[in-house]
């Protein structure tokens, strides 16, 4: 430690579960792609019905993928 303070226990004693780091990748990755939504929005009077249907069709990858990790138990906290 910055404090000079002896550590109490190692690192290597503190296990975290498999699960924690999935759902921490799974939020990353469907929180960044939402940030796609803002600009989108911002530029939507712009891109037309073109803009739409490429928007329902992001959504729709998105929904697919959200539905595939909750099927498979990735969501499953307990």
């Amino acid at each position: 430690y910055e404090c000079g303070n002896e550590p109490d226990s190692f690192a290597h004693d503190h296990r975290f579960s498999l699960r924690y780091y999935m759902i921490a990748v799974l939020f990353v990755v469907f929180d960044v792609e939402t940030i796609f939504l803002f600009p989108w929005a911002v530029m939507l009077d712009r891109l037309a019905l073109f803009g739409l249907i490429e928007m329902v069709i992001f959504l729709a990858i998105l929904v697919v993928g959200y539905a595939y990790i909750w099927k498979r138990g990735a969501l499953d906290w307990a």
